[in-house]
């Protein structure tokens, strides 16, 4: 089935950037060009930065890197906590003509060396935190020049600030063109190693004229605060693209995302637009549960990276009376393409298309399916990717023509909403019936005791697949044969017999991503 979004009133697909745009100079400049220069960009651990510094320090970044020596067009790793300085170094190295890499913060040494290797990085900016896990993977790079460190200094290391403060004043802009390859990110490697996804200069302007604007109607009035990281695409476009599209103000911290942190940054900040994933939600809830205060409630709640339970949304509604917007994205295509709606939240579903954005939901010959038939994903858009870096293959199977293939299987109702059914290498056939793990999980998640829940293919003695369920209990709750029975109960009485769970294991966290995604295939290796 093809789908569009017909929304009365939905935003127009976005604009196409002129030739000579620099996608710095419209996110960053154009503030300063247009009078806001003096609106407040960042608050982050240490203080509150104006567009106007955030747009010296960026040209500062810029500039160091080009007395350095870096080649146009070079890669530059960022491997770096949030804090204002991400933006500036994110943006200065693309104003000055280079392509910004940045990096997950929870990778091992060896996925930094494979990934520094692949990206053929020229200079690397980390932070002074991170540097005991990233130094490893720095040694015997034969294209590494650089490697500069943020924050408190390091001895033997050059420091960002140093080299910054030396290479103040303006910067001239790169003139490139809206297909010109802006930046790379790596996939998140909830399937596997992370695969390098290079993205262009128009792509963050469509993702934030179509979902930031046309779908959250974010303007500069807002305060956002994205609890997923800004080196996570979802994280990027949350407190980067959307905020800085409209001068609105991010909110960083260097911390991780812990329930605890968060509520600290709500209380604190009071952000009017706060952007979690579905795990993050839940434990929040949890935390809240417990300490009985009454917490800051932004205006909207945004999330994605995993289908929310509708479980988990209605009890945050009801707790903080304010709605989770669900929808679907994929680092392929930057942001989110497919949406609830702001005052149209069906818990449940990812919502419909975002106005711009095409789907289709196919078979495995690539027929379109029927209304209420499971198909896998695809969708086509303005902030496709331009492909993944050396890997043909991959790039030949997952981009076909105007399409992306997301890998995800779904079944659209009668009304146009999308249902996620599960990764379709997490789909499994129980007696000739496809079982969406995501079904099972959401379930699961229902039963007061279950904090988190995760559904895998297992076989049973006679070599036939059925499910089976990790299940994380709540604080205070203890696992038992009797609790493990009546959870097989719950959900056979909530949903058809073969998709019950038939092996119920107790563990005391899910293996996930640094996004918050489960790392399913992880969990199937224990079965």
């Amino acid at each position: 089935m093809l789908q569009t979004a017909t929304k009365p009133g939905a935003a127009a697909p976005a604009p196409t950037p002129p030739a000579g745009y620099n996608a710095a100079v419209d996110f960053i400049d154009r503030h300063l060009d247009e009078g806001r220069g003096q609106r407040i960009a960042v608050v982050d651990d240490d203080g509150r930065y104006t567009y106007a510094e955030l747009a010296r320090r960026m040209d500062a970044v810029g500039r160091a890197l080009l007395q350095l020596g870096v080649d146009q067009e070079a890669r530059v790793a960022i491997v770096m906590l949030d804090s204002v300085d991400f933006p500036a170094a994110f943006w200065g190295a693309m104003k000055a003509g280079f392509v910004p890499v940045p990096l997950n913060t929870l990778l091992t040494s060896d996925d930094y060396r494979r990934i520094v290797s692949d990206s053929r990085a020229q200079a690397v900016i980390v932070s002074a935190d991170l540097m005991e896990k990233v130094a490893p993977a720095l040694a015997d790079q034969p294209l590494l020049r650089h490697v500069l460190v943020q924050g408190r200094p390091l001895a033997g290391l050059p420091a960002l600030a140093d080299l910054a403060q030396a290479a103040a004043g303006p910067l001239e802009a790169a003139r490139r063109t809206p297909d010109d390859v802006a930046f790379w990110l790596y996939s998140s490697g909830s399937t596997g190693p992370a695969k390098g996804v290079r993205h262009l200069q128009g792509s963050l302007r469509a993702t934030a004229e179509l979902f930031g604007h046309g779908i959250l109607g974010i303007s500069a009035d807002d305060v956002v605060f994205s609890a997923p990281k800004l080196f996570f695409a979802f994280g990027l476009g949350n407190g980067m693209t959307h905020p800085f599209s409209v001068g609105a103000t991010a909110v960083y911290t260097a911390l991780r995302p812990t329930p605890e942190t968060v509520l600290a940054v709500l209380d604190r900040h009071q952000p009017t637009v706060f952007f979690g994933v579905p795990t993050l939600f839940g434990q929040v809830l949890a935390a809240v549960e417990k300490d009985g205060v009454a917490h800051a409630r932004p205006r909207l709640c945004v999330s994605a990276g995993e289908a929310l339970p509708e479980a988990v949304g209605r009890a945050w509604e009801a707790r903080f009376g304010c709605e989770i917007v669900d929808g679907v994205g994929c680092t392929e295509m930057l942001h989110t393409f497919l949406s609830n709606r702001p005052g149209r939240v069906r818990y449940g579903t990812s919502g419909q298309p975002v106005p711009g954005y095409q789907v289709r939901l196919v078979d495995d010959a690539g027929a379109d399916v029927a209304v209420g038939e499971i198909g896998e994903l695809w969708v086509q858009g303005p902030s496709a990717s331009g492909g993944y870096w050396n890997q043909r293959d991959k790039s030949l199977r997952t981009f076909l023509g105007p399409w992306t293939r997301t890998g995800d299987k779904y079944f659209v109702d009668a009304p146009g909403d999308y249902h996620y059914c599960g990764r379709a290498d997490d789909m499994m056939k129980v007696g000739g019936n496809w079982v969406s793990p995501f079904e099972v999980e959401s379930i699961l998640l229902a039963h007061p005791s279950v904090l988190e829940a995760a559904v895998v293919p297992a076989r049973n003695r006679a070599n036939l697949v059925k499910p089976k369920a990790f299940v994380v209990l709540r604080d205070g709750i203890e696992p038992s044969s009797r609790l493990e029975r009546e959870l097989k109960d719950f959900v056979r009485s909530r949903a058809a017999l073969w998709k019950y769970p038939r092996w119920i294991e107790f563990i005391d966290e899910l293996p996930k991503t640094a996004t918050g995604k489960i790392r399913r295939f992880q969990l199937a290796g224990r079965t």
